[in-house]
This record gives C-alpha cells, sequence and structure tokens, in this order.
C-alpha cells in the first residue's frame, strides 16, 4: 500500500472512530477541513507538522497513523514490510519499526538531512507520551520547550511529550536515531479510574 494511502485511510479511521467530522477535526487540530480531506483522499503528502497536529487532536501518537490494518498482527515486523515515510518539507524519513501487535511501546528509526529543522507544538493529548531519542550518527540539536540540548553518537534524551519541540540537524551529514515512545492514559484519569 502506497505510505499516502495508508495515512489517509488510518487518518479516516481514526476520526471517524471517535465520531468526529471533518470540521470538528479541524477544529480541534487547527488543521484546515480542506487540507484534513485532501489527506484523507490520499491526494496529498501531509507534512510531519500537519500530521504532528492531527496526531495529538486524535489523542494517538504520530507513529501510530502509519500502522497497517491487519486481520491478525504478526510480533515480527519484517524490515521490507515495516512504513517507510518521508516528510515532503524537510525530507526527513521515518520508518516505523514496531510489529502491528499490542505493545505500550512504539520504535521509529528517524534519518534527518544537514541543515533541516522542524517544530512541533505539541498540543495536549488526551494520553501521556514519553520518547527517548537515541542518536545513532550525526548530531543533532534538539529543543523541549526553552531547554536547548545538543546529542551526539551514542547520546540518549527522555522527555515527555507535553510542550513545543523542536529539531535541527546543524551538520553536512544526515543525523539517524532511534525514537522510543510509551504512551499512557493521564495520571489524573488513571485515579479516577481506580
Amino acid at each position: 500500500m502506497d505510505i499516502n494511502q495508508l495515512i489517509a485511510s488510518r487518518l479516516r479511521e481514526l476520526r471517524e472512530a471517535q465520531g468526529l467530522t471533518l470540521a470538528a477535526l479541524a477544529g480541534r487540530s487547527g488543521v484546515s477541513r480542506s487540507n484534513i480531506s485532501s489527506i484523507e483522499r490520499g491526494e496529498s503528502s501531509a507534512t510531519a507538522t500537519v500530521l504532528d497536529r492531527l496526531s495529538a487532536a486524535l489523542g494517538v501518537t504520530l507513529a501510530s497513523l502509519f500502522d497497517k490494518p491487519t486481520d491478525a498482527p504478526s510480533p515480527v515486523a519484517r524490515r521490507d514490510a515495516q512504513p517507510v515515510w518521508t516528510d515532503p518539507v524537510s525530507g526527513y524519513v521515518r520508518r516505523n519499526l514496531s510489529p502491528l501487535t499490542w505493545s505500550p511501546i512504539q520504535m521509529v528509526e528517524v534519518s534527518f538531512p544537514a541543515g533541516q529543522r522542524i517544530a512541533y507544538e505539541t498540543a495536549a493529548r488526551n494520553t501521556d507520551v514519553y520518547q527517548q531519542i537515541w542518536i545513532i550518527e550525526g548530531e543533532l540539536e534538539l529543543t523541549l520547550g526553552d531547554t536547548p540540548w545538543q546529542l551526539g553518537p551514542g547520546d540518549c534524551l527522555a522527555m515527555k511529550l507535553d510542550q513545543p519541540v523542536s529539531f535541527h540537524n546543524p551538520g553536512d551529514r544526515p543525523v539517524r536515531y532511534l525514537v522510543a515512545l510509551v504512551t499512557q492514559p493521564h495520571k489524573a484519569s488513571r485515579k479516577e479510574d481506580a
């Protein structure tokens, strides 16, 4: 399945599962109704920033927009079956490494081109998302809220996605890194359920 078609079907599936109209999702995400409609029809390749806004509005991780539908998920994700997506603006490439079987952990491999920048507003979600970024090769400047971090090979940064985050590759070659994400219900929600 083409990656834009995969994103289109997952976005529509997630939106409809929550009973949201295009207008309601547009209101929640700040992404125009026409843009969402175009993405859901597979007519446009959304940017990473737009996909982040949509995933936040739906209360899911960005990685979940790349999940392939399957009847019987395997606990193994073979390399040639892992969804690969390229941001049309920055050229960053993300590969979803995790199998489709349920797990609280999702893993993503990213190759971020030299000289590129990307920023996520990281809107409030219905869940808490924790992320660790482990640098495989290259250099990455990451700013979480107002705190800048310089990361090099072997460095690992743990963070909660509850504030704006920006990525910059200051080098002259791509930076490769692994992202591990864990999604949990808000602590307040867990206390209410107890």
